[in-house]
């Protein structure tokens, strides 16, 4: 048997693989922010610890809905980027 040559990146391929890497991992962040989201809608919506109910009866119910959303969201798409990152392909492509 032989052996498979070693590739080599050259510049061009390297940008290539960059710019699919950033693609994965945004499309991975955004999947999580949309987990995220949705996880706190339906937090509002089953009225978990009252939340929807103190949301309603705010005086800003918008700002207060903001205040439960974007920290999941947030939450949820910083941690589905790093699993992203921690899950790159990138040993398998390029054998180090």
């Amino acid at each position: 048997m032989e052996r498979e040559p070693e590739r080599v990146m050259t510049p061009e391929e390297a940008r290539r693989d960059h710019w699919q890497m950033l693609r994965y991992m945004t499309v991975n962040a955004l999947i999580g922010v949309a987990i995220g989201a949705i996880t706190a809608g339906v937090l509002i919506w089953l009225n978990i610890g009252a939340v929807g109910t103190h949301i309603i009866r705010s005086t800003s119910p918008v700002l207060a809905t903001l205040m439960v959303v974007v920290p999941f969201a947030l939450l949820f798409g910083g941690a589905a980027a790093a699993s992203s990152i921690a899950l790159l392909p990138y040993r398998r492509k390029f054998k180090r």
